[in-house]
């Protein structure tokens, strides 16, 4: 098996690095990648404009795409429409909110909304996920699925040192779920900084993927987007940086998949 995979998070359009925008979609237009995945906040407050320029610029790059919802997807300001009907402005504009789904030879992915118009807690921005979401998600894979891959808005389980915290409500407890699945990666956004790292479960080839932002919401890190390339038993993530009129390499990882599941 290989795969190539353009994982982007973050964009926030209405704050937007615009030239770290254009050059993400110029490489992604030229790299010849299976599947673009984008895990949330696609816009800063889910204003109206904000969503025209996300859609118009992911109809403008290749398919096949797959975007899930961020906390910043629900309107920021219209507090009635953030609690009552967070998604609709982002159903109208992108596409489903509680999960988008895609399925090519040997490898499925699978989105998950962890983000909420209104929690029972002050900062509702912070992630939740139920059981029945995880499960939900880890009954969709079929045998044949040798690559499972998982997308979400919010790290399900901490990122050590980060520059900010996600906070999922159910987060640990959907790790396992997804564990016991045999997904190899979960991929997310929301901290604005790239990482890895295998949950703490089963046979810890279960891993984690954070993505950074290409917005001007920088947290310690340029602009970035990961580039993710599976082949055989190896996956292989590469966060790519803007250096203000390119992208080169910030940070390489690679991860060991499980052997009864890659195929050479």
């Amino acid at each position: 098996m290989k795969i190539r995979l353009a994982h982007l998070s973050d964009i926030h359009f209405g704050g937007e690095n615009v030239a770290a925008v254009a050059g993400a979609a110029d490489r992604i237009r030229a790299g010849g990648f299976d599947l673009t995945i984008v895990s949330g906040d696609l816009t800063r407050y889910a204003e109206k404009p904000e969503f025209e320029l996300a859609k118009a610029w992911l109809e403008a790059l290749p398919g096949p795409r797959l975007v899930t919802p961020g906390n910043h997807d629900a309107p920021y300001l219209a507090w009635a429409e953030r609690i009552f009907a967070p998604f609709r402005r982002y159903e109208h504009y992108i596409g489903p909110a509680p999960y988008q789904a895609w399925r090519g030879p040997g490898v499925a992915v699978r989105g998950i909304n962890t983000a909420r118009g209104a929690q029972p807690r002050l900062n509702w921005s912070k992630g939740q996920i139920s059981v029945t979401q995880a499960k939900a998600a880890a009954e969709w894979f079929e045998p044949s699925d040798h690559l499972r891959i998982v997308v979400v808005h919010h790290p399900l389980i901490e990122m050590i040192g980060g520059p900010m915290t996600a906070r999922v409500w159910g987060g640990p407890r959907a790790a396992e779920v997804l564990t016991e699945a045999q997904v190899d990666l979960v991929l997310s956004g929301h901290i604005h900084a790239p990482f890895t790292w295998p949950y703490p479960h089963g046979d810890g080839r279960t891993y984690a993927v954070g993505c950074g932002t290409l917005s001007v919401r920088e947290r310690g890190v340029p602009p970035s987007f990961n580039e993710v390339e599976v082949a055989g038993a190896s996956i292989r993530v590469t966060a790519l940086a803007w250096t203000g009129s390119h992208y080169e390499p910030y940070r390489t990882w690679s991860l060991d998949r499980r052997t009864d599941q890659a195929n050479p």
